[in-house]
């Protein structure tokens, strides 16, 4: 593997998941941030200027990025002498965004996409690393279609899904019928704080737009095969999923009941929890989490303000597992929302296409 990083730009980088990039990227051994793009309205600023007093993170500005010049996002031949591959967080209607990142590939600039626009493409490889590495074998076929031979575009999934996603893969072997979530989601989804989300005190709301569609599908393209050079989804489990958004800051909580074709006993899942370990393990990734699943013995664990944090974010939590009267068991699991749901996901899934050699 070549020592030289690889330049990575961010477009949307003045969005809160494009400065959770920024946090991420600063000495990164694989990519070093070398270009930023937003709206044409933060275009031409450097980057310490064009997010002042629209920082939302704890963590301040990356010093590396502080006076790098931001550019229009639409500003593609701009780009390209620049960087090696892109990370997109843009905050667009999905028909533009999906044009957008075409328009990357097309100019043989890869693209690791935050954004649903292009996770329904059944060439587009929806990633969990420590669950369906092998689906980058369809970026040949999508190369193909864009008629490239660099660029492509893959994407993570929903921040909503992962983490209960994670918690029932090692259980598919038993044949998984039928699950019910609620999920328990934090306002920095809707890219909000406290400040700026005043609503949302002493509050919840049962609804999310869109949101409950992505929970009740994507699972099914992650647990997918790849069928001459796309991804077919899976036929089951069938999923009900109830999406809301609680006062708390990070950290996407859910609350899972689950139904087998062969129902585990309660140490079968327990053991399969504990022995998870995905192809982001095994190839030691810098921001893979030592061990992907960790079960809280404590009957009030895991919560969002203590667990969120788990492995830097990247860590998914599970407890309360008990068996269920109308399923056969139930449990709840997290994850933290902007570092394994977006940005930290979309760099573990650059760090994956770095080391199968789909990215340099």
């Amino acid at each position: 593997m070549s020592q030289t990083k690889l330049r990575a730009g961010v477009i949307g980088a003045t969005g809160m998941v494009g400065q959770r990039f920024l946090t991420l990227l600063a000495d990164h051994p694989y990519f070093t941030v070398t270009a930023l793009a937003a709206s044409a309205s933060s275009a031409g600023k450097p980057y310490e200027q064009a997010v002042e007093g629209r920082w939302k993170l704890q963590e301040p500005v990356p010093d590396c990025v502080k006076r790098i010049v931001v550019r229009d996002a639409s500003d593609i031949q701009g780009m390209k002498p620049l960087v090696d591959f892109v990370f997109c967080a843009v905050d667009m209607p999905k028909e533009q965004i999906r044009a957008l990142e075409e328009a990357y590939a097309k100019a043989e600039i890869p693209v690791v996409s935050n954004n649903s626009a292009c996770r329904g493409l059944p060439d587009v490889p929806m990633l969990v690393p420590e669950i369906n590495a092998s689906h980058t074998e369809v970026i040949a076929s999508q190369r193909k279609r864009l008629g490239t031979q660099k660029g492509f575009i893959a994407v993570k999934p929903n921040c909503s899904i992962q983490s209960y996603v994670p918690a029932l893969t090692p259980l598919l072997s038993y044949g998984i019928r039928e699950v019910s979530v609620t999920t328990l989601q934090a306002i920095s989804g809707a890219g909000k704080t406290f400040e700026s989300f005043p609503g949302i005190l002493d509050n919840v709301i049962p609804y999310i737009g869109g949101e409950e569609e992505k929970s009740e599908k994507e699972p099914l393209k992650i647990w997918g095969s790849v069928v001459n050079g796309e991804v077919v989804p899976a036929s089951s489990p069938v999923i009900s999923a109830t999406c809301t958004r609680v006062p708390v800051q990070d950290g996407h909580l859910a609350v899972v009941s689950v139904k087998f074709d062969r129902k585990p006993t309660v140490e079968q899942i327990r053991a399969a929890w504990d022995a998870y370990v995905g192809e982001a393990q095994r190839l030691q990734l810098p921001s893979a989490p030592e061990k992907f699943l960790t079960y809280f013995e404590e009957p009030d664990r895991p919560q969002s303000g203590l667990d969120r944090g788990l492995y830097r974010g990247m860590g998914i939590s599970v407890g309360r597992l008990r068996e269920d009267p109308i399923f056969d068991y139930k449990f709840v699991c997290l994850s933290h929302n902007t570092l394994r749901g977006a940005a930290g996901g979309a760099v573990l899934s650059a760090e994956l296409l770095y080391r199968q050699g789909y990215l340099g």
